[in-house]
């Protein structure tokens, strides 16, 4: 078996398709099958399903391809390990909630670039889960994301604490007086949220759930400063982070809801392999230029009213 044969059946099955599989490995698509055909010599067993188009993995070639990821990883890991002391370059692949590259890609970025001008950075964004199953694959060389306290990680991972993230139930200013609520006293006014996928969503959905409470979405919408005027204009209730609230250009017409039985919050966290090599430095720099904005949070300081 050679790597290279490994590499190529692990970029078709990844990009699913051998014509796209061949621009990313810079081969002719004659290449890149002989490539598979020769990985599948080397196993005896069929790989890809010809008769399918795109060509899908055969049942076996789905546990192949599991096995080949890990393969790829120690291969990398072997690379990274005798370059960490080189000046970084190249390109670091990051993956980023919408919610960090609001508060603090603005500076972090032009830092890192700064520091390290032979590297490029490619940024996307997503949602945490999705995030962590492109790293699991390996199209990411880290993500930064939220996810619930006390969640485990794969071992084969470094993970670095960013802060903590408050989730706060927001509301047009005059709409709730009261000084103390519970979340069932304001849940049939409905939601402005994102659609399905967004962990701020789940962390709802469960508690409404736990409570025996239907969860009313009154729209589904992308962003957080357009939600965030809905919400400013009554059109029902918004789950937005504390410091996106902080920072936001509605916020004297908003209320926190002083929420008695409700008061979520989630770990920030960096992810990456151990064996990241040169990429170690750059992804220090970024997590310390990150972590200040989210390490310790103050108390929301958006209006509560009386």
């Amino acid at each position: 078996m050679k790597i290279d044969d490994i590499e190529a059946f692990v970029t078709v099955v990844r990009c699913q398709s051998i014509s796209a599989a061949a621009q990313v490995l810079e081969l002719t698509q004659p290449a890149v099958t002989r490539r598979i055909q020769n990985f599948e010599e080397a196993l005896g067993v069929v790989l890809l399903d010809r008769n399918t188009k795109p060509p899908r993995p055969t049942a076996m070639g789905k546990l192949v391809y599991e096995r080949c990821l890990q393969v790829m990883r120690e291969v990398e890991g072997l690379r990274h390990l005798v370059t960490s002391d080189a000046q970084p370059s190249g390109s670091l692949r990051l993956g980023v909630v919408q919610m960090v590259g609001d508060i603090a890609l603005l500076d972090a970025l032009p830092e890192l670039q700064l520091e390290f001008p032979d590297l490029s950075v490619q940024v996307s964004t997503g949602w945490s889960s999705a995030l962590l199953d492109r790293l699991k694959d390996g199209e990411l060389d880290a993500a930064i994301a939220l996810f619930p306290p006390g969640r485990s990680y794969p071992e084969e991972w470094v993970v670095r604490p960013l802060g903590q993230v408050p989730l706060r139930v927001v509301a047009r200013k005059d709409d709730f007086p009261k000084r103390a609520y519970r979340l069932a006293d304001c849940a049939d006014r409905g939601w402005i949220l994102n659609p399905d996928g967004c962990g701020f969503r789940a962390t709802l959905h469960r508690m409404l759930t736990a409570q025996g409470l239907a969860m009313r979405t009154n729209l589904e919408i992308f962003g957080a400063e357009l939600q965030l005027g809905l919400v400013a204009g009554g059109m029902g209730l918004g789950l937005m982070a504390e410091p996106l609230l902080e920072r936001s250009a509605w916020r004297d017409q908003l209320r926190a809801l002083p929420l008695g039985d409700f008061k979520p919050t989630l770990d920030l966290v960096m992810l990456h392999p151990k064996l990241i090599g040169k990429l170690q430095r750059p992804l220090q720099r970024l997590a310390d230029a990150i972590e200040p904005a989210f390490a310790v949070v103050s108390p929301m300081q958006v209006k509560t009213g009386t």
